[in-house]
């Protein structure tokens, strides 16, 4: 099973793009592309809404050994034995979500300005979402922070930092010369005519020697 460490493209399933009858066949095809990570984000749906679709991709990301991460719900990511949790900023202290989902569980924190990054660091969270670093449709209330500050949070922090936020793969040669070293992508992917090809494509630019 591979971790933030090891990895280098984070993939999510945003169900703001995926109607939820599709949501296994989009693991499926994220993951044949070579994803190593997947997030699960269902900000409308109900808890039991979310557990179902967490334990249709369960099956499909364990056999991959690509860790699924539930977003927001630690306590439907431990009833479900999910590998990860992502939390924002506004849900609360990453010792609290580590009661619930107990010491197995990975936890990343998005943060979006290098003092929230090196909080983020200092509580414990295991990676970092660092952006957004273009407008989004995924989060149109977030300021883009833009490409300046992404070889600083890579000095300030050393855990995994993925770089989120308008990537794609036009774009990604621009953001790994500003220093990034992983990225992760939802509509880019979500909206691909061919998702798993596309997947292969992003994978192949990015660094093979991420560092931490």
């Amino acid at each position: 099973m591979r971790s933030p460490a090891s990895s280098c493209l984070y993939g999510i399933v945003d169900l703001g793009y995926v109607p939820p009858a599709d949501v296994p066949v989009m693991t499926r095809q994220l993951v044949a592309g070579g994803a190593d990570i997947l997030q699960l984000r269902a900000k409308k749906l109900r808890k039991p809404e979310i557990e179902k679709l967490a334990r249709a991709m369960l099956p499909v990301t364990r056999a991959a050994g690509v860790p699924l991460v539930i977003n927001d719900h630690a306590d439907v990511a431990a009833e479900v034995g999910s590998e990860g949790v992502h939390i924002g900023q506004d849900d609360g202290t990453l010792a609290a979500v580590r009661e619930i989902v107990g010491p197995r569980c990975f936890i990343g924190r998005s943060t979006h300005s290098l003092d929230q990054a090196e909080a983020a660091a200092a509580e414990g969270a295991d990676y970092i979402g660092f952006g957004p670093l273009h407008a989004t449709g995924t989060k149109p209330d977030y300021k883009p922070i833009g490409l300046a500050d992404i070889a600083e949070v890579h000095r300030r922090v050393s855990l995994p930092v993925f770089c989120i936020g308008g990537v794609n793969e036009a774009r990604l040669p621009e953001i790994l010369a500003a220093g990034a070293r992983r990225v992760a992508i939802v509509s880019a992917f979500l909206l691909a005519s061919d998702v798993s090809e596309q997947v292969r494509r992003v994978k192949r630019m990015l660094p093979s020697d991420r560092g931490t």
